[in-house]
């Protein structure tokens, strides 16, 4: 295995699921939820969306590209370590993706006391 700083977002996300896998249908619901919940609360977040790095389009489109992935590999991507890393982690899917992961531990959503320590080890 390589040193941890030299691993890539689609590395540590299959690293997670495979070493917490029982975690991964929770912070799946949270996800989709989360998508869910900015796809239907444009308004109000293109009025709250100040100085931030990116367009709210551009959020936007990314909480779209997590709902058709998890709309086209509903069952992959709990079953599966690589599905699950190389469609929600790689590219620019990663950003609204590791925000969520960060978000499920920060609102204290996960179930195994392991997971938080896990996620800010490897994406903080």
């Amino acid at each position: 295995m390589q040193p941890l700083q030299l691993l890539n977002n689609v590395q540590k996300a299959r690293l997670l699921h495979s070493l917490l896998i029982n975690e991964i249908p929770g912070f799946l619901g949270y996800l989709n939820e989360l998508a869910e919940t900015v796809l239907n609360d444009k308004e109000r977040l293109k009025a709250d969306w100040k100085d931030q790095l990116f367009s709210v389009d551009f959020w936007f489109g990314l909480a779209e590209e997590v709902q058709r992935v998890m709309a086209k590999y509903p069952k992959e991507l709990y079953k599966s370590s690589a599905v699950f890393a190389d469609q929600l982690f790689d590219g620019y899917t990663a950003i609204f993706t590791a925000h969520a992961l960060t978000q499920y531990v920060a609102n204290s959503r996960n179930t195994d006391p392991k997971f938080k320590p896990a996620v800010d080890l490897l994406f903080n």
